[in-house]
């Protein structure tokens, strides 16, 4: 077994994930050497996470107009395990980078508690999680390093210091700058400035910790001010590595039961086991073990935060506003981090309309964390999901995911204010199907947002409810030996618990149902297009079509002729021809002008890429191809044998069976998509025979 893993592979790999320097003190003197090199070292906590971001990549989505940071969008310390999809969450995402970058920069967000606002289930707790495991990683690589100190040799100079204290590592894992008295400081802050390469400028204005100043005196006054000999001989410098299981550098923190909330959670309290020893009111007997201690230079999330109590969220005033914590019967002290808060749609209503609470909302910068709104993007959380799982062998048939997310959408989507909008129309064209001119996305948003109690996608049923419903109808087929996954079995599920749901209010029930016989409608007619498609698809006829439609619409803008396909001669365009083509979109007559410009124009831009024509590549072409085929060829088709058919060894039936596991069907999925939608054409088409 050659790639087996052994105990020495395991120790080197583990070792090449292990910073060089992690273990091996340095001195003062070669952290200001290496700050002059390396600027960066000295970032704080706004600045840090605003570069990890950039680190892990960054690029532009034109089509929608987003821009997607790596570590989200791709997740490569995953695998993209923790990939998120939706035009809406990444533009929440990148709100909430604005505003750390724009703390960075000192413009005011780095005084201010990031707060994601946005319904259960969204996402917002796990976009949280992802940013603490990508913060852990940047500091283990070289990009981004920190520093920070411990006091050594400390029982040598204070006579009462306690033996186990000896060497005390700085309890808020400070830069080891603070300990530069402030005047020096800003002159070694200023040169190297001059020699940062970044969009902002570092700071440090901090006093050391209580226990450090305590320090730092005593051993000034022991040494003659000899500030040198002090850092030379009782400071080391150490890397200091984010970890959110040790409490370093990363601290999350959750509401208790109100009576055993305790603002010592936060600000740290007396250690009573150095109180015997070092006396009531010194610094060296304080527990430096509070959320925001631990938090400092780094991330602090506090789940739920508005189920705090109020009293309880003044504590939030000062971390915030004036980057200082006032612990009980203590100094204040100073911290360096980005303070995250996620709440829930009820909490932020409820306090939002406290008056009482107006100084903390006016220092939270609210970033609202939606539902995905484009259900072929909600489809790909679902196949993630299942992806990440140990799924029975079931085959998921086309559209199961996409009618489900279609659904979920649905019911978090504000009613259009335009009546000739339907609400599957606006989903649609949030999801990039319809291009219809007169159907405005941007104004469809900007009415959702003006009519939406919050923001649009911030109500309505979960990517969680969905998915649970998902993985129930799989393991129910599995029970049944069914080994296939229908868009039919996934309703049945939904129907049957939504109102068992205790997320889902039943003011709201009457209106999820009714848009769920939406997507059982707009499913069977994805169905009937399926079969049609199975019954009649040729891609070689389909190409000629094409062809043959786009020389004629050429022709027609141009006010040109074009070779006649059997006696070559030349011939006005044939309308008729075009019309028959446009009319399976019900394209109207007024608007014919307007559909042969946008494919006109979208085969230019092709032309300019160097791309050639293939009427497969436009959907809105292809369907209106295939349409059109569907109605050349139907009268070829045996409907008798499509509707009274049962043996899937008929030589016809087995066709049709094959051309929709060419689709992506399996084949017990396709005899039942047959049964359920091929009876649907057959009495149609048999019904328009006998009119």
């Amino acid at each position: 077994m050659p790639n087996r893993h052994t105990l020495e592979r395991l120790s080197e790999e583990y070792r090449t994930n292990v910073p060089d320097d992690l273990r091996e003190p340095r001195s003062f003197d070669w952290y200001l050497d290496a700050l002059y090199e390396e600027p960066l070292i000295a970032r704080n906590a706004h600045q840090r996470v605003a570069d990890m971001f950039d680190h892990y990549g960054t690029r532009y989505d034109e089509e929608r107009g987003v821009v997607e940071y790596g570590l989200a969008a791709d997740d490569p310390l995953h695998d993209g395990e923790n990939v998120f999809y939706g035009r809406e969450v990444h533009e929440a995402i990148h709100e909430f980078v604005n505003k750390v970058k724009s703390g960075a920069r000192g413009l005011g967000p780095e005084k201010r508690i990031k707060l994601l606002l946005g319904p259960v289930g969204s996402g917002k707790s796990h976009f949280d999680w992802l940013v603490r495991r990508y913060f852990e990683a940047y500091t283990r690589e070289e990009a981004g390093r920190m520093y920070t100190f411990r006091w050594v040799d400390l029982c040598s100079v204070i006579d009462d210091q306690d033996p186990g204290d000896d060497v005390v590592r700085s309890p808020m894992n400070q830069d080891p700058l603070v300990l530069i008295p402030r005047e020096q400081r800003e002159g070694v802050i200023d040169e190297i400035n001059e020699r940062l390469d970044a969009p902002y400028t570092l700071r440090n204005d901090q006093h050391p910790d209580p226990a450090s100043e305590f320090y730092l005196n005593e051993l000034l006054a022991h040494y003659d001010d000899d500030l040198e000999r002090v850092l030379d001989e009782h400071v080391e410098v150490v890397r200091l590595v984010a970890d959110e299981n040790r409490r370093e550098c990363i601290e999350t923190f959750e509401p208790k039961d109100k009576k055993n909330q305790d603002e010592t959670e936060l600000t740290g309290d007396v250690n009573y086991a150095k109180l015997a020893v070092y006396g009531e009111s010194d610094p060296r007997a304080f527990d430096y073990a509070g959320a925001f201690c631990n938090a400092n230079r780094g991330l602090f999330s506090g789940e739920e935060l508005l189920k705090l109590q109020r009293e309880f969220l003044y504590d939030f005033l000062h971390a915030s506003q004036e980057s200082t914590i006032k612990p009980k019967n203590n100094p204040r002290i100073d911290i360096d981090q980005v303070i995250v808060g996620r709440t829930n749609m009820p909490e932020y209503r409820e306090k939002t309309g406290d008056e009482k609470m107006e100084a903390f909302n006016d220092r939270t910068k609210r970033i609202d964390y939606p539902y995905v709104l484009e259900y072929d993007s909600e489809a790909e959380i679902y196949e993630k999901m299942l992806d990440n799982a140990d799924v029975p062998n079931v085959h998921v048939e086309p559209h199961a995911l996409e009618m489900a997310g279609l659904f979920g959408v649905l019911t978090r989507l504000e009613e259009p204010t335009d009546e000739t909008v339907s609400l599957l129309d606006k989903a649609k064209v949030y999801n990039g199907e319809l291009e219809d001119e007169e159907i405005d996305r941007r104004k469809l948003r900007e009415d959702a947002a003006e009519s939406a109690d919050v923001g649009e996608g911030m109500d309505g049923i979960s990517a969680r409810f969905v998915g649970d419903e998902i993985a129930e109808a799989i393991m129910d087929a599995t029970h049944r030996d069914r080994g296939y996954l229908s868009p039919l079995s996934v309703f049945d599920h939904f129907e049957a618990n939504l109102s068992g749901h205790g997320s889902i209010a039943e003011s709201d029930l009457d209106r999820y149902e009714r848009l769920l016989e939406t997507v059982r409608e707009e499913y069977r007619e994805r169905a009937i297009e399926d079969v049609r498609h199975a019954l009649a698809y040729d891609v070689d006829e389909l190409r000629r079509q094409g062809e043959k439609y786009m020389d004629h619409v050429m022709a027609y803008i141009d006010d040109d002729t074009v070779d006649d396909e059997l006696t070559g001669r030349e011939t006005e365009p044939d309308e008729t021809f075009l019309r028959a083509v446009e009319e399976q979109l019900d394209v109207p007559s007024d608007r014919k002008d307007d559909f042969r410009q946008e494919v006109s124009n979208w085969v230019s831009r092709r032309a300019r890429e160097g791309r050639g024509f293939d009427p497969r590549e436009n959907d809105r072409l292809r369907r209106a191809l295939e349409r059109k085929l569907w109605e050349d060829k139907k009268h070829n088709i045996n409907f008798s044998a499509l509707v009274s058919a049962t043996d899937l060894d008929d030589e016809e039936r087995s066709a049709w069976v094959d051309a929709l596991v060419d689709r992506g069907y399996s084949e017990d999925g396709a005899a039942e998509v047959l049964e359920y939608a091929g009876a649907a054409v057959a009495r149609s088409e048999i019904e328009d025979d006998e009119d």
